[in-house]
């Protein structure tokens, strides 16, 4: 049950319906979203949830769907169930676009892979597509909506003839205006023209006895006659004969087409709405997309738990003007059933009932929501809400007496599968009874175990929050050194209204005020004001202590890091120490052999001296050539240690993966050059390199572990850095490539768009003159290869036109 009737208007779910009926291609579609409806039955609904999800990824990730010509014909094909009428030819050509929209959908789903889209794919199962009746239409009418000539043997031989009859008309005609003109007949410049679609001449009105013909038309001054020549004016009614010949011809043909369509009437109903409720789920995910929906998870449990939740309409009004909302955490459980939210004014406590409100009933009729895809959402039978003004001079109800109503209705039928929304709960009479009548009320509630938000500035119902089982207590928190509200509920405490600060802050005398501290009591006062600072410092510190823990996990990683590293330069240093006393033991080993041979030799000569010599020089060649080696040996020894370590450093330089955040060491792709981010978005991002600030696309970032070489003065403006800046200085936003040859063009267009990229220009533009087209086509060749371009074309025709290219990067 949904309560009261004007419950869509209240919570602004009739501002959302309209949204999804503005996206809709068709009335068959914006009349599946009049139909659109609540609902407590959960196979329903994950039914629900799950085509418009799927239909939301088709949109999202640029898939090609049909998104045109969604005609509904059904009124149409229920006035051809009867014999003799026929379809006309605009309808007929509506039937052939949206046949073929059907037919491209039906593809669609039948040439995606099998496990995806299958709540979608269920949808197509009972769609029988008339080809037959579809290829009889295509050969019946042309892309124009025009009856082709093809349609039957007879309408091309009538059409034949009318062109035949056409030319001859023209051609009897001018022979008649030559003669005329020759005679002095006619008026000075006088051309052939027409009146009440006839050919007619221009004739001087003193002269138009002298010619023979049918007066069609005379000038503003009568000073000329249009008349129709006699040989013309015969052949003009045969070719209106024909033209009634062929207006038969076509209503027969029509006909037939008709008679072939008449068997297929419930098949073309049935298909006709699924294309309707195609538009709608497409309605519904286009909306999804632009408020950045996800389906929460469905719990069998009494459990809410709303995370990162913001109000759809809020959210699409802020992204319009660039403003930040801040998202909305609850909690409701058995424990916590009902939660009363107190705080200053326009501290977004209705703003806290209205998003849960909205995005449970949102939930409940199939439309996923704008909070966090861990969310938890169980269904209710019942929600009921009593917000705003309802007073009624037809009912003779007064804005209490309305609330009251509401109340009765509230208590009546409330039960755990309720969830109630009352915002400023208790006001509208004396505050003492209007608060004791709450109170009561709200001990119901609490009896009854339903669920619920409710708003209040009144210390009686916080007190009972407290006091009442599966009650708490919620603040809206406000910052009472900078006199602003934080928007950020906080639960397990009530709030303060504030009224002081927030009449100070707006100028509210003094003096009054100072009066109403003393009457309220200072040591309430400040109580209220010390618990709310105290929850705003809470808040603060906690963030301080996140980014503190953050730094110290990555301090430890680093450490670890660090260990890791020793450890395996000081392993790979043994190895290479090990490895290089067992080569030199080889060496020795060699060289022992080589004198112990020629000692040998030496001896076996009897010391002759030639042989001696030979030998000593022998031994002399060996020497220096073991000398090299032991050489070389040292060299390799020292280049693997740096080697590996750089090696060993390397691996151990692989940057985190995740999102880019401030603070983060970043490179520049493809030039090496490492700085410190200092301001990041989707698009572009902020980046100190060398002490200079550059604005990159964010794109051609990436982690590292590197950290920025540390230059003097000089140094700032060398390197990369000082490259990047010449580039930017000397880069230009066109590029002239006219007299060029197509070679030498396209390595000056690509040069140009890689600088292009890499300083984040959004937008360029090509100078190739028009000529033949070549050097146009070459170069547009090349940019379609190029994926940091969202797309290029011809620039207007009063900048230049097909002469040149204008680009745009992603």
């Amino acid at each position: 049950m949904i309560y009261p009737s004007n419950f869509e208007h209240k919570i602004g779910f009739n501002q959302i319906r309209n949204l999804i009926g503005d996206a809709c291609i068709s009335e068959m579609g914006r009349h599946f979203v009049s139909r659109m409806k609540f609902t407590n039955k959960k196979p329903l609904l994950e039914k629900w949830l799950n085509q418009c999800s799927e239909l939301s990824f088709i949109i999202s990730s640029g898939k090609s769907f049909p998104s045109q010509n969604y005609f509904d014909l059904r009124e149409e094909f229920q006035r051809l169930k009867t014999p003799g009428t026929f379809i006309g030819q605009e309808a007929l050509f509506d039937l052939k676009l949206s046949l073929a929209t059907l037919s491209d959908i039906l593809a669609f789903f039948n040439n995606s892979d099998e496990n995806e889209f299958p709540e979608l794919k269920v949808l197509t199962t009972s769609i029988l597509f008339p080809e037959k009746l579809f290829q009889l239409a295509e050969s019946i009418i042309d892309y124009k909506g025009e009856i082709k000539d093809t349609a039957s043997t007879r309408l091309a031989e009538i059409r034949k003839e009318l062109v035949s009859k056409q030319k001859k008309i023209m051609k009897e005609t001018r022979k008649v205006f030559q003669h005329a003109k020759d005679s002095g007949l006619t008026v000075d410049k006088a051309e052939i023209t027409i009146r009440n679609g006839r050919w007619v001449i221009p004739v001087k009105a003193a002269d138009k006895r002298a010619f023979q013909g049918v007066i069609h038309d005379e000038s503003a001054t009568g000073q000329t006659i249009f008349i129709e020549p006699m040989v013309s004016f015969e052949i003009n009614n045969e070719l209106r004969e024909l033209e009634n010949e062929e207006h038969r011809e076509i209503i027969k043909i029509l006909t037939h087409f008709t008679d072939e369509l008449r068997p297929f009437i419930d098949e073309l109903n049935n298909a006709y709405r699924f294309l309707g409720l195609i538009d709608f789920i497409r309605a519904k995910a286009i909306f999804s997309n632009s408020i950045n929906g996800h389906i929460p998870v469905l719990s069998d449990e009494n459990i809410l738990k709303l995370k990162r939740g913001v109000h759809p309409l809020l959210f699409l009004n802020h992204k319009k003007s660039g403003k930040e909302i801040v998202p909305l955490d609850l909690d409701l459980n058995p424990e916590n059933r009902m939660i009363v939210i107190s705080g200053p004014n326009a501290g977004g406590k209705s703003v806290c009932l209205k998003t849960v409100g909205l995005l449970q009933y949102m939930l409940q009729c199939g439309i996923p929501l704008s909070a966090s895809p861990d969310s938890i959402f169980r269904l209710y039978e019942n929600i009921f809400i009593d917000i705003g003004d309802e007073q009624s001079l037809e009912n003779d109800l007064s804005t209490y007496s309305s609330h009251l109503l509401n109340m009765k209705h509230f208590i009546q039928h409330a039960n755990e599968n309720s969830l109630i929304l009352i915002d400023e709960f208790g006001t509208g009479t004396e505050p003492q009874l209007g608060g004791a009548i709450a109170e009561a009320a709200l001990e119901q509630f609490s009896h009854k175990k339903a669920y619920g938000v409710i708003t209040t500035h009144y210390s009686n119902l916080k007190l009972a929050a407290d006091r009442l089982n599966g009650l708490i207590n919620g603040a809206m928190l406000f910052d009472v050194e900078e006199l602003k509200p934080l928007y950020l509920l906080k639960t397990g405490q009530p709030g303060s209204s504030f009224a002081f600060e927030i009449a100070k802050k707006i100028g509210f005398p003094k003096s009054v005020i100072q009066r109403a501290q003393k009457k309220s009591g200072s040591q309430h006062l400040r109580f209220d004001i010390q618990l709310q600072q105290l929850e705003a410092d809470k808040l603060s510190f906690s963030q301080q202590k996140k980014e503190v823990d953050e730094k110290e996990a990555q301090l430890n990683q680093l450490l670890q890091r660090y260990n890791e590293l020793k450890d395996q330069i000081q392993q790979q240093k043994k190895e290479i120490i090990q490895q290089a006393k067992e080569e030199a033991l080889n060496i020795v080993s060699q060289a022992n052999k080589k004198v112990e041979n020629t000692i040998r030799e030496i001896k076996e000569a009897q010391a002759e001296k030639e042989k001696t010599k030979i030998s000593r020089e022998e031994l002399n060649k060996t020497k220096k050539l073991l000398e090299k080696d032991i050489e070389k040996l040292k060299q390799p020894v020292q280049k693997q240690v740096k080697k590996r370590t750089n090696s060993s450093v390397e691996v151990q330089k692989t940057p985190e993966s995740g999102p880019l955040k401030v603070g983060d060491y970043v490179q520049i792709k493809n030039t090496g050059s490492v700085g410190i981010l200092l301001k990041t978005s989707d698009k572009e991002s902020q980046v100190e390199v060398n002490g200079m600030k550059l604005t990159i696309a964010t794109k051609n970032l990436e982690k590292t572990l590197k950290r920025p070489k540390k230059t003097g003065p000089k140094g700032s403006y060398s390197g990369i850095v000082q490259s990047l800046n010449d580039r930017a200085n000397d880069f230009k936003l066109s590029l002239d490539l006219r007299g060029k040859r197509a070679d030498e063009a396209l390595e000056l267009l690509q040069k140009y768009i890689d600088d292009a990229i890499m300083l984040g220009m959004k937008e360029v533009s090509i100078l190739h003159g028009k000529g033949f087209g070549i050097l146009r086509e070459t170069l547009r060749e090349y940019l379609l290869s190029v994926k940091e371009i969202d797309n290029f074309g011809d620039a207007p025709v009063d900048m230049g036109g097909a002469g040149i290219t204008r680009i745009r990067f992603k």
